[in-house]
């Protein structure tokens, strides 16, 4: 076999020194951080959370060999403090499963990372026992204890070297091996060890993973929204704020926490649309609310046929003193006659005929109302910073709480910086995205700062639709960046099912609505069943986007008795005041869905049956989920309707239910061990 020539390698002036690369390896981290939740794109966005309950932090932490690791979290309050929390490994063990909790108590940006480290003395503890226990000579090992201890003690002052000490001088006066093993193997004495750990190896995850921890309601909450303007007996006289202010002990006693408005500023002329969309207006038409900006002035000003600033001052007291906080609708759209297009022309896109295209969502045609454009010349920063200063102008009049009109047509830069500046101001301000789009686009409204969302729940209407879909806003990455408003029913939206489905069909959405998310909401007129569409459109007849629509909220055949209840049943239990921890149970019919929510803890466990037949009455055998309680299939379990407040007992795992919907069309039961 012929030999081949060595030939050195030529150094390569421009390449490190080799030692470098060695040094490099070595003074790497030997300790691997991964799967680190809660985190969105491995923390390029904040994970959302509420203050004043704890956050779980789990992660994959391993090495090489066996020595046994510690981890903590290091979590940073909005002020800058820091705090620590011990992890601990979790089953399944043997995979490397570090869990640990923290929880924060103010509203604000917090951020966390994990430090994880050898834990020599817990490693020395498990081979002592080890050896101990398998009857092995521990003469030696019981010298490095007291080894470890000595070393302990070197690091440390004050009361725990002293402590440390003490355990050493115990030690040595000890006369038998076994005495010693104890006392090394002593809980307090890891205790001691533990606090004067130098941490060998200590690594930190190489992210420091921001956390957006929110006051309740941007979780919990239940929204009615109204036209103020409507808000009269006649169709000729426009509402006022003093109007709406009456109307407000009937929006708290149907349980309701969020009283939105769609846009309440000057209504522009040009273009203005008449009944049903028209394109022709007569005189006393009112226009739609959303073509935003007239002489009186944009969207820092008040239509003036609602009243003064100081009426909407009052109302939004009168409103808190009733529980109820005020929401307005923050749309970044103009009519032509917007005072913008006169003094700043160059926030708008121009054609080459000097005229402004109108905005379109084909099929819909928006001809009163014209879009900026974020990137135009003049409008870089300008109308960014005068954008954002109206909504600091409405935070300062008491409104904490905005609903976006379409922000996933506006550049996601723009939100993302525009959240994070007023939410530094004030951490307290809840955003609504309302973008039924992509879910790409949705998932990442969110992440950037979007509080809650509409959602596809509108659509979603099959045993499986509903499964599917609730089971994904439980699951990563939806359960860390994504929080679901459940509206029923918006101005824009009459959904089909709605229009034919009778009071039976308007029960049971509810129902599916306020058990299913944490946050939901109807658009007004809801309680009464109105249903009427533009005939083969997923829309309103006589739509109130463009007229005035007077009610009558006591009108036969309304829903308003169960709405209230579905609130305070949401508001007495726990469990539902989340989308967080739902889970679907076997009922043998594809016409009922059967779902549990509950706490953490399982003092409080609710059970729904939601019949999905508006119109015949629906059977099945279910399974009561004993399992869940720790108890076999024959045990008992108490139940409560929370609708009726009547109790019983079940016997067994099998149970059968019949849902009427000239009746109810679903069941609501507080479920629990009998003690």
């Amino acid at each position: 076999m012929s030999s081949i020539p060595y030939s050195a390698p030529v150094a390569d002036p421009t390449q490190e020194p080799e030692q470098d690369h060695v040094m490099a390896a070595i003074h790497a981290p030997r300790i691997a951080i991964e799967s680190v939740k809660p985190s969105l794109d491995h923390g390029r966005f904040a994970a959302k959370s509420i203050v004043d309950e704890p956050i779980t932090v789990s992660a994959k932490i391993f090495a090489d060999g066996h020595d046994i690791l510690a981890a903590a979290i290091c979590w940073f309050d909005p002020e800058g403090h820091q705090h620590r929390e011990p992890m601990h490994q979790v089953p399944p063990l043997g995979l490397d499963n570090f869990e640990g909790r923290f929880t924060p108590r103010h509203v604000g940006a917090h951020r966390f990372l994990i430090e994880a480290w050898w834990d020599i003395y817990a490693t020395y503890r498990h081979e002592l026992f080890k050896k101990h226990h398998a009857g092995v000579p521990v003469g030696l090992e019981l010298e490095e204890g007291r080894r470890e201890v000595v070393q302990a003690i070197e690091r440390s002052e004050g009361d725990l070297r002293m402590a440390l000490e003490a355990t050493l001088e115990r030690f040595q006066r000890l006369e038998s091996d076994a005495e010693r093993v104890a006392l090394l193997l002593d809980t307090d004495t890891a205790q001691l060890m533990h606090a004067a750990d130098n941490r060998p190896h200590l690594t930190r995850s190489d992210v420091l993973y921001p956390l957006d921890v929110e006051r309740r309601r941007a979780r919990f909450s239940s929204w009615y929204e109204l036209f103020p303007r409507s808000e009269t007996d006649s169709p000729h006289r426009h509402g006022t704020f003093r109007d709406v202010q009456a109307r407000l002990p009937m929006i708290r006693d149907m349980g309701f926490d969020v009283l939105y408005f769609p846009p309440i500023h000057p209504v522009g002329r040009t273009h203005r649309k008449g009944p049903n969309n028209s394109l022709e207006a007569g005189p006393d038409d009112p226009g739609s609310p959303y073509a935003i900006g007239s002489k009186e002035g944009g969207h820092e000003s008040i239509h003036p046929e609602l009243g003064t600033r100081d009426d909407f001052r009052d109302l939004v007291r009168a409103a808190a003193d009733h529980g109820l906080e005020i929401a307005l609708d923050f749309a970044i759209q103009c009519s032509p006659d917007h005072p913008w297009l006169e003094k700043h022309p160059g926030w708008f896109s121009w054609r080459p005929d000097g005229s402004i295209r109108y905005a379109e969502n084909p099929p819909k045609k928006y001809q009163d109302i014209v879009n900026v454009d974020f990137y135009a010349e003049e409008a870089i920063p300008s109308l960014w910073i005068e954008l954002r200063d109206i909504v600091q102008g409405w935070i300062g009049e008491g409104v904490k709480i905005f609903r976006v009109d379409n922000p996933h047509t506006k550049p996601l830069p723009f939100w993302e910086w525009l959240i994070a500046d007023i939410r530094r101001r004030d951490p307290s301000v809840i955003f609504l995205a309302e973008a039924f789009t992509r879910p790409a686009m949705m998932l990442r409204l969110g992440k950037l700062g979007f509080n809650q969302s509409y959602t596809y729940f509108t659509w979603r209407h099959s045993k499986q639709e509903l499964t599917e879909y609730f089971t994904q806003l439980n699951e990563s990455p939806l359960r860390e960046g994504y929080r679901p408003n459940f509206f029923v029913n918006t101005p824009d939206i009459n959904p089909y099912f709605l229009q034919s489905s009778g009071r039976p069909g308007f029960l049971l959405r509810a129902a599916l609505a306020a058990l299913g998310a944490g946050s939901w909401g109807v658009y007004s007129g809801f309680e009464l069943c109105e249903g009427e569409p533009v005939p083969g459109k997923e829309e309103y007849l006589d739509s109130e986007k463009y007229e005035i629509r007077p009610r009558d909220y006591t009108a036969p055949g309304n829903i308003t008795y169960e709405i209230a209840q579905l609130n305070r049943i949401r508001r007495e239990n726990p469990a539902l005041q989340t989308h967080l921890g739902l889970a679907f149970y076997t009922v043998h019919n594809e016409r009922i869905l059967l779902f549990g929510k509950r706490t953490e803890t399982l003092d409080n466990f609710i059970l729904a049956a939601i019949s999905l037949d508006p119109f015949e009455a629906q059977e099945g055998i279910f399974e009561l989920p004993l399992w869940e309680f720790g108890l076999p299939d024959d045990a008992d379990l108490q139940g409560e309707d929370l609708m009726s407040g009547h109790r019983w007992t079940w016997h067994g795992k099998w149970q059968s239910l019949r849902l009427e919907p000239w009746h109810q069309p679903f069941a609501i039961w507080r479920i629990r061990p009998i003690h």
